[in-house]
Order: structure tokens, then C-alpha cells, then sequence
């Protein structure tokens, strides 16, 4: 009877979440330039999550209240002015996977995008019609079709965007398997992967592909992911709590020179960023044999995808660089029935694609080993943060306002203990698909 109690308070307490309004501010010098997020409406009173840039560079976030009748542009510029520092400057050279900045890159490699999709053919558009807006010199965008069951993303990209992207159907469900046909199809030095539920910064794919041109040891990359819509419980509920994002501050992560705030690494691989916002040197992802197929949404395993090829390419003794002005603005799920599927999906994901690391590089279980007491307790101790002080107010983690449902807790680890299981089917269900495959072509 306490647990029902506790879970009707639970839900109670979610459906009170308010919408947030979202925005960008651009700080120049003595002026603000205030916009609303992308598809968002011009910013009234109220709440507003504000993504503060300098000079156009994102530099931190904020949560401000504009008062009624008050100007929105001069509250909310005050409050970024006295929050949000200056974007760091440029060192020579990365430091033992610390915060820093690599310095001034190249021209950006010839790049291909590859967005992996399945019936929402409207979210595509969206998402399309932003990346052919990047101000990238030279790059294609290839679209993966994930086991369509009508024509009708074909017929988008026929329709509207006829040469300017490529159509490749991959009959097999699974977002790494979708992924690794894009793989093998594109022609670009960077491979760089994003979501059809995103809406990507004019200059995301630069800001993402220019490092690989300075770092000729790099493998992989990633970028900052922020909400582009605050308008249900459960996309506040989700950014309350980090969202996608990992900060403002760009890191290179280097195997050489392990960083010490990361005692499970290369294994924590959810801290170096996400699938919706990844690009990797085409070549290595190539070598170390893309994507798991047994991994990823649309599988057994229900995700890890994107943490196995992080995870594959630094084990290799590439760089993996987080570049937060590489930005996107991620769609996030809107209901609390997402929000459980989610929380199940991610732990599931995470002990899959550790499961797959394993599997398909044993030689790697001596250091997982080694490294896993001291990365346990530093799991507990953040798990215990995080339940007993809730969750901050979106772009103000330090105000503990939403508490993080237990339910949703006791779902990821539910998900976790399930991970392993999951991937083992999704490997039994690959290897039936592949026999009846063959036997269909005899």
C-alpha cells in the first residue's frame, strides 16, 4: 500500500510540471540578440530555458522567469551576463583527456551524414531541412530507411529533396544495423550520424568534422544535444536531469592518458555523448567493424549502439573530442509512458553494449575488470545524489526542483539486469535471419 502511495504522489508531482518556454540569446558586446528555440513561438512571460551563446559559440545554459509586461530580451540578457563566462580560449594541444580546446582546426574533411529513420517521414523533413542548411563546405547526406512498412519516406526524399540526398532501404530492423549500411554506402573521410528527430545548428556539421582535420589521431567525435521543445512533463522532467547534454567546456578524451574523474574509462562510454550527435574518421569506424548489429533500438537489446562504437574506436587507441558548439536540438519523447520505456531502453543499452564490448573483444575483460569497484561506488554515489536531491530546473542543475521518479530509477535497473539477456536474443534473432536469408536464395 506505501509503494501505491508513493507512486500516485509520484505522478501526482509529474503532471504538475509546468511547460518551459525555450530560447536562444546571443551576447554581443553591449548587445542581445533574443530568438525562440527552432520551432518554437516568440518568447513571453514566464519560464524560459535560455541557451546563451557568445559570438554566435554556445557558452552555458540558463532557466530565467521574464515577469509580465516585462522585456524578455533585457531580464533575461541580465541574467546571462552575470551567469555565463566567456567561451574558453584555445590552448595548443589536448591534456590528458582534461578540459580544454584542441585549437584551431583545418578546413573540415569531406563529411557524410548519415540519418537512420523508420516512418516519420514528417520528423525527417524537419530534420533534413536542417542539414541542408549547414554551412559545411563539402558534405552528402545519406538516408537509411530501417524496415519501412510503406513508401512513404522513399517518396519524401524522392519528392522534395531529389539529388540533394541519398535513398538506401535496409530491410533488417535495428538502428546499428541501419548505421552500418550507411556505413558501407558512404564516400566521405568523416562518417557523421544524427537522429530524424533533430534540428541541427546551422554550424554543427563544421564545428563537429573541423577537429579530425587538426588531430589526425582522432577517431571519433561528439556534440552538445539540447532540448528544442519544453512543452510536456515529461521533456521537462528529462531535461531537469541532464538531458542529452554534457556541458560547455570541450574535452578530448585520449586512452593514452586516461582522465582520473573517470574511473571505468573506456567503459562509462555514456559521458563521451550520444548517437544523435556522433561522427567518426570513416576509416577506423570501418576497421574495428562498425556497429554491433545486435545492439541498438530495434533490437532485443533496445540500445547501447552508439556506446559500443565509442567504446570500439577508443579501445583501438583513438581520440574520442566533445565539441559543445557542435549543437543540435533533440526532440525529446513527451509522455510519462516514454519516459518508462526510455528509462528501461538506456539501462538495457548499457549492460548490451557492454555485454557486445566484451563478446567481440575479450581481450578487454581484465581492464573492465580491474576497473569496475572503484566504478561501482562512483555509480552508487551518483545514483544516491540523484534520488535523495531530485533533479535541477532545466539549465539550472543546482536547483533541485523535480525530483527523478523512483519508478523510473527502479526501470533502468530493471533494464540493466535485463541487458545481457537482450542482447544474446538479438544476436539468436540476427543469425535466424541471416539462415533464412540463405535458404531463401537457394
Amino acid at each position: 500500500m506505501a509503494r501505491s502511495s508513493r507512486a500516485r504522489e509520484e505522478i501526482r508531482r509529474f503532471l504538475d510540471i509546468g511547460a518551459v518556454q525555450v530560447a536562444e540569446l546571443d551576447l554581443d558586446g553591449d548587445e542581445a540578440v533574443l530568438r525562440p528555440g527552432p520551432g518554437s513561438p516568440p518568447v513571453t512571460h514566464g519560464e524560459v530555458f535560455v541557451l546563451v551563446r557568445r559570438g554566435g559559440r554556445p557558452v552555458g545554459t540558463l532557466l530565467g522567469r521574464v515577469p509580465e509586461g516585462a522585456d524578455a530580451r533585457v531580464v533575461l540578457a541580465e541574467r546571462a551576463r552575470a551567469e555565463c563566462a566567456p567561451a574558453p580560449l584555445p590552448s595548443a594541444r589536448a591534456d590528458a583527456g582534461a578540459p580544454e580546446d584542441a585549437g584551431p582546426a583545418g578546413e573540415p574533411p569531406y563529411t557524410s551524414v548519415v540519418v537512420a529513420t523508420r516512418e516519420r517521414a514528417g520528423q525527417l523533413a524537419r530534420a533534413l531541412d536542417s542539414l541542408l542548411a549547414q554551412d559545411h563546405p563539402q558534405f552528402e547526406i545519406v538516408v537509411v530507411d530501417n524496415a519501412p512498412v510503406t513508401d512513404e519516406t522513399r517518396e519524401l526524399v524522392e519528392r522534395k529533396y531529389a539529388e540533394r540526398v541519398r535513398y538506401v532501404c535496409e530491410r533488417v530492423p535495428g538502428l546499428a544495423i541501419a548505421h552500418n549500411t550507411g556505413l558501407a554506402a558512404v564516400r566521405g573521410e568523416v562518417v557523421a550520424f544524427t537522429d530524424d528527430d533533430v534540428v541541427a545548428d546551422p554550424r554543427w556539421l563544421t564545428e563537429l568534422t573541423a577537429p579530425f582535420a587538426a588531430d589526425a589521431g582522432l577517431g571519433c567525435g561528439t556534440g552538445l544535444i539540447l532540448p528544442a521543445r519544453l512543452t510536456t512533463p515529461a521533456q521537462v522532467l528529462l531535461e531537469s536531469h541532464g538531458g542529452f547534454a554534457k556541458g560547455f567546456t570541450p574535452r578530448t578524451y585520449d586512452p593514452a592518458r586516461p582522465p582520473g574523474d573517470e574511473p571505468l574509462f573506456p567503459f562509462t562510454a555514456g559521458r563521451f555523448g550520444s548517437g544523435a550527435n556522433m561522427a567518426f574518421r570513416t576509416a577506423v569506424l570501418r576497421s574495428v567493424g562498425g556497429f554491433d548489429p545486435a545492439t541498438g533500438a530495434g533490437t532485443a537489446a533496445r540500445g547501447g549502439d552508439d556506446l559500443y562504437g565509442f567504446v570500439r574506436v577508443l579501445a583501438q587507441g583513438h581520440r574520442l573530442r566533445y565539441t559543445p558548439s557542435a549543437l543540435v536540438w533533440h526532440h525529446h519523447r513527451e509522455t510519462w509512458q516514454d519516459l518508462e520505456i526510455q528509462a528501461y531502453g538506456y539501462g538495457a543499452g548499457l549492460t548490451a553494449y557492454l555485454t557486445a564490448v566484451l563478446v567481440n573483444r575479450p581481450a578487454l575483460l581484465p581492464a573492465f575488470l580491474a576497473r569496475l569497484p572503484r566504478g561501482l561506488a562512483h555509480a552508487r554515489t551518483l545514483t544516491a545524489v540523484r534520488e535523495t536531491e531530485g533533479g535541477g530546473a532545466p539549465g539550472d542543475h543546482d536547483v533541485r526542483t523535480h525530483p527523478w521518479p523512483r519508478r523510473l530509477s527502479r526501470l533502468q535497473r530493471r533494464g540493466m539486469l535485463y541487458g545481457p539477456v537482450g542482447y544474446v536474443r538479438a544476436r539468436r534473432a540476427l543469425r535466424a535471419t541471416a539462415g533464412a536469408t540463405v535458404r531463401g536464395a537457394r
